[in-house]
């Protein structure tokens, strides 16, 4: 069987970036403000009034931000998060950094979100806060998990990193609890190279937020050094070095602009996969659940070496050896060695989220792909799944 093979190798996630943004820079490298100045509050703005946030704040990272709001939610030594084991390692990370600990729920294997079941059987005397990823842009099931918040008196943080556009019945993702975190990291929905936003409900806890990313001092850059500004400063509490500086601003602007029109790019691309692949021995994600809105952010897929003849890695390889660029999303937390080997998780303890990381394979989704370019990709499937089946009959 002859393999079929692309020109040139298709890069997973690449952002579309347009001339808008590269002016955008521009104009930050000569006007000699590189730093947190003016277009980050123009960032801000923009997004505050996009999810109709009361406040916002913007940090280098998702990571930051879900530090950040770990730390502004009095998270400490002793005190334990609920989050999904599904998820990439910051979501763990910046529990352990804030001083808390860890405890992981398994997902629903159909919407590979986290399942509040599971959640409300974690629980206990010592649980804080609850963490949920909405996982692929898909909203998790929020109506129950504010349910289990407010029965237990806990704090809501939400991991949006792939959730921008995500609403749960009408409401956006993040503004269910005390915070909402994003990511504007290269790959996502909107790009800022690295870069990440908290939203909350309480502007004193954004206020606070704002100091402890620029090192807890009490004035930023923008407000020192222009000449409206104060010129002196106290830190106020030991902070970090989580600001975000112009040029990612500048970037975000405009990739929030065109935020509807790549979801809707996206959202073909996703509905143009699920019909091509609809009769292939994979396992595709689900379809949005009613009064919903997805973030298309990932297209997963699930390969299971009994139906498709061969294992998830071999069929990963052999797409990036057509040319096309995959991800992995994710291997399960407990899988990991410094998780295991720290918290003595057991993968067998996470059924739904060990074989969703041992079988997942996530496709390009990104609004930069031509049609000729997802042409490929389904092409490049459908050729591996062929060759698969044909190994298997041999």
């Amino acid at each position: 069987m002859t393999m079929t093979r692309r020109e040139q190798f298709l890069v997973f996630g690449s952002p579309a970036i347009e001339d808008a943004e590269i002016e955008e820079v521009l104009d930050s490298l000569r006007s000699g403000w590189l730093g947190t100045g003016p277009k980050v509050a123009r960032f801000e703005e923009v997004f505050r009034n996009y999810q109709g946030a009361p406040a916002v704040a913007a940090v280098n990272s998702c990571t930051a931000a879900l530090h950040l709001s770990m730390v502004a939610a009095d998270i400490s030594t002793g005190d334990e998060v609920i989050t999904t084991a599904m998820t990439f390692c910051a979501t763990v990370n910046a529990i352990i950094h804030a001083g808390g600990t860890p405890v992981l729920a398994d997902v629903d294997p159909l919407t590979m979100n986290i399942d509040p079941a599971d959640i409300e059987r974690k629980v206990t005397d010592r649980t804080r806060a609850i963490l949920p990823v909405h996982f692929a842009g898909r909203p998790c099931e929020m109506d129950a998990i504010t349910a289990i918040v407010q029965r237990h008196g806990l704090k809501l943080i939400e991991d949006c990193a792939h959730a921008i556009e995500t609403r749960w019945h009408d409401q956006p993702a993040g503004t269910f609890g005390d915070f909402g975190c994003f990511s504007f990291y290269v790959t996502k929905n909107v790009v800022t190279g690295e870069g990440g936003m908290v939203i909350a409900r309480d502007p004193d806890a954004v206020a606070r937020i704002k100091v402890l990313a620029l090192h807890g001092l009490s004035a930023d850059a923008w407000r020192r050094f222009t000449d409206s500004g104060h010129k002196h400063y106290f830190v106020t509490e030991c902070g970090f070095k989580y600001n975000m500086t112009d040029i990612q601003a500048a970037l975000g602007i405009h990739q929030l602009a065109r935020v509807e029109t790549n979801w809707l790019r996206r959202q073909a691309i996703w509905n143009c996969y699920q019909t091509a692949f609809a009769d292939l021995p994979i396992t595709l994600p689900a379809e949005p659940a009613p009064d919903t809105r997805h973030a298309h952010h990932l297209y997963t897929i699930r390969v299971e070496e009994k139906q498709v003849g061969m294992s998830r890695d071999k069929f990963l390889h052999a797409l990036i050896d057509r040319n096309i660029g995959v991800g992995v999303h994710y291997l399960a937390i407990p899988e990991h060695p410094y998780y295991a080997e720290h918290y003595g998780w057991s993968i067998d303890a996470f059924p739904h989220s060990r074989d969703i990381g041992r079988s997942t394979v996530s496709l390009p989704l990104s609004p930069k792909l031509s049609d000729r370019d997802v042409a490929d990709v389904i092409a490049a499937v459908r050729d591996v799944v062929s060759s698969g089946a044909a190994e298997s009959a041999s």
